[in-house]
């Protein structure tokens, strides 16, 4: 009999994950000598984290769905609207007298738990009323929405983004919003080690849901919908919690993203930002969760750090004004992508996770005593 032991796969995935936090948590206490490192950890993490929750509605329930933008954008102004400080209300919201939220949830803990403990519970709450915000506009879009299928629901979706981004932006509600003004001044995590922690946690959510029976259901609902009925699974209810749950978790990216960015423009949650996390999705594996995090810290690294040099007119150590010039970086980018999906047509991971990949290798050197 064999005996049940902790996989290797397993212990090693941790390995690798605690080594990254090491790493991150000594370029934390080194900035800004690496700060350019560390904004494309915090970067990434966040964009990791949206390209999960897409896949998670894409590939494994099956449901081609364009509406992430629009879902983040609700998550960074719920964040953005609850955590500016009260001080700061009247200059953010110079044309609508103060705006309507008069409280700050970091202030407000603060004052029970103490300043660092408080103002940090306070954004992580703000972070999660943002994700339900975007759940329950979820819910409330996927009940004439999700009877459509396939580009029917993406076209769909996608309106419901542009929808939302231009009543953002509206003046009628400009004491919520700020209407097409900036949001600003509100807290941010300064250290990268708290972005990957609290990316680290949603994500692990996702595994385990995805591992649950419901989303086994998930995955059957995208395999056959007649053979997932034929089995009992009730397909409104199912594609309903997917697309609720996926939204949610984008709403969280969204909050993220804004403490990011420092400011919230709603320009910037235009189609072309889920159209960028849907090719993370795809270069990474539609299906794969793995797959959505590698690709999103290599895309991120490489667009924010690695080929910066193209549009600056010198990159690796050769100075050429003349072709390296703004603009060079993308078409190198772009490139890349068509290579990579050339020679991995299913994506770098394909439909595998990193543990599926370990077991393989392990089977292959020698098999099981």
């Amino acid at each position: 009999m064999k005996k049940k032991t902790i996989g290797k796969e397993y212990i090693f995935t941790a390995l690798i994950l605690f080594v990254v936090l090491a790493v991150t948590m000594v370029l934390d206490s080194q900035l800004p000598s690496y700060h350019i490192v560390i904004k494309v950890i915090k970067k990434a993490s966040v964009y990791s984290l949206v390209a999960v929750s897409m896949n998670l509605l894409n590939g494994f329930t099956g449901l081609f769905s364009l509406g992430q933008a629009g879902f983040m954008l609700l998550g960074a102004y719920s964040y953005a609207v609850l955590c500016i400080p009260v001080a700061k209300r009247a200059g953010v919201y110079q044309y609508f007298d103060g705006g309507i939220v008069k409280f700050s949830l970091p202030e407000v803990f603060a004052g029970f738990l103490g300043d660092k403990v408080g103002a940090a519970v306070g954004m992580i709450l703000a972070l999660l009323v943002g994700g339900l915000i975007a759940a329950f506009f979820a819910y409330l879009i996927g009940l004439p929405v999700l009877r459509l299928k396939s580009d029917y629901l993406a076209i769909a979706t996608l309106g419901f983004a542009e929808i939302m981004r231009t009543i953002i932006q509206w003046n009628a509600i400009g004491p919520l919003t700020n209407a097409s003004n900036l949001l600003k001044g509100y807290p941010d995590f300064s250290s990268a080690t708290a972005y990957l922690l609290l990316i680290g946690v949603f994500i692990a959510c996702v595994v385990l849901l995805v591992n649950s029976t419901y989303g086994r259901a998930f995955k059957a609902i995208r395999d056959d919908e007649v053979a997932a009925e034929a089995m009992g699974i009730n397909l409104a209810h199912h594609k309903r919690l997917a697309f609720v749950i996926s939204s949610f978790f984008a709403g969280v990216g969204g909050g993220m993203l804004a403490m990011y960015m420092g400011a919230v423009p709603a320009m910037s949650f235009r189609s072309s930002m889920t159209y960028e996390i849907l090719l993370l999705v795809v270069i990474g594996g539609i299906g794969s969760i793995t797959g959505s995090v590698l690709t999103s810290f290599l895309y991120i690294a490489a667009l924010e750090w690695l080929l910066r040099g193209l549009d600056t007119g010198k990159f690796l150590g050769i100075t050429a004004p003349g072709l390296f010039k703004n603009g060079f970086r993308m078409a190198v980018i772009s490139v890349i992508i068509m290579v990579v999906v050339l020679f991995f047509r299913k994506g770098i991971m394909g439909d595998k996770e990193l543990p599926d990949l370990l077991r393989r290798h392990t089977k292959k050197g020698g098999g099981e005593k």
